[in-house]
């Protein structure tokens, strides 16, 4: 199991090896540049270039020597003689306080540490054979594919819409709890993987189902998120009034609005705090339900300033939440 935690760790040490050399080989392109410039400039005009051409060379040589010392770090991965040695290396690493290898190290250092029941957990989530649904190759891949693994959210972003996109998978329950299970997990890129696609999910049930109880329970689950991206969801919710169907004090389906689910957002978007938050906010001002409007001016009121962070540690919303 920790083999794969180290190739990790070698993927991510050549990957910066790879880019410093690309520096180096544009710089290189600069002084073949600067060479043909020499060759027709003036002497008023080659002393700058001159100058110029010494800074690119000490710019190459150092370039040089840090791909060299990329490459030995990734060598050096493999070949400590003992765990304590490769750990106390491993610890080395991060003080490199690199946002492209950090997290691979500190994976690595976790499992290292694991207990061998929490290893042996992992090692039949890392079999193939043993991943049989939707969700549990997405959360494979969060704890093995490397560009899902980088400080950049980008790739576990881009893997959450195109899983929740996928045709009727937002409407599968037994796919939303396992997804919201692995909110839980220990490994961070699992666990914010997991947190995207959640939120991704839900996004769908509470936006599109006609069944406007279980949106109700998917805004629920979104204010309860503290994750940024569960912001842009929330204001979408606030900025759309819609119709569906909800269940009556007989059993039967009877038609309603989404007011309940439209006060989560705008109370949970108002604890957020943030710029785009207020500015839904001050949208619904003169909204057509009138408790919206109240709840939205008073907030304004109360506050007037500049909106930059939340007001208070993430959490449901009990009070919004029995209505």
């Amino acid at each position: 199991m920790i083999g794969l935690g180290l190739r990790q760790v070698q993927k991510a040490l050549d990957s910066k090896a790879d880019t410093v050399q690309r520096e180096f080989i544009a710089a290189g392109d600069e002084l073949d540049e600067i060479g043909r410039q020499l060759l027709e400039a003036s002497p008023a005009q080659a002393e700058p270039l001159r100058g110029k051409q010494r800074l690119l060379r000490d710019r190459q040589h150092d370039l040089a020597v840090e791909v060299n010392e990329w490459r030995d770090r990734a060598r050096a991965v493999r070949s400590q003689p003992g765990q304590h040695t490769l750990r106390e290396y491993l610890k080395g690493l991060l003080q490199v306080d690199d946002p492209l290898l950090t997290p691979s190290v500190k994976h690595a250092i976790y499992l290292l540490d694991a207990p061998e029941e929490e290893l042996e957990k992992l090692l039949q989530q890392e079999q193939p054979t043993e991943v049989a649904t939707p969700a549990g190759r997405l959360i494979q891949r969060a704890r093995t594919d490397f560009d899902m693994r980088r400080s950049d959210v980008g790739a576990r972003e881009r893997a959450a819409i195109e899983f929740a996109n996928r045709q009727g998978i937002a409407q599968q329950d037994d796919t939303v709890k396992e997804i919201e299970a692995a909110i839980d997990d220990p490994d961070p890129m699992v666990k914010e993987t997991a947190v995207l696609t959640v939120i991704q999910l839900h996004k769908f049930r509470c936006m599109r189902m006609a069944d406007l109880d279980l949106a109700h329970e998917s805004v629920q689950v979104l204010a309860s998120l503290n994750h940024l991206a569960a912001v842009p969801v929330l204001v979408e919710v606030l900025e759309n009034p819609r119709t569906g169907f909800t269940k009556g004090e007989d059993g039967s389906m009877v038609e309603a609005t989404n007011h309940r689910a439209r006060m989560i957002a705008l109370l949970r978007l108002i604890e957020w705090h943030t710029p785009p938050a207020k500015l839904a906010v001050h949208k619904v001002q003169f909204d057509q339900d009138p408790d919206i409007v109240k709840t939205a001016r008073r907030a304004l009121e109360l506050f007037p300033e500049e909106w930059s962070g939340p007001l208070r540690g993430t959490g449901k919303l009990p009070a919004v939440q029995e209505s």
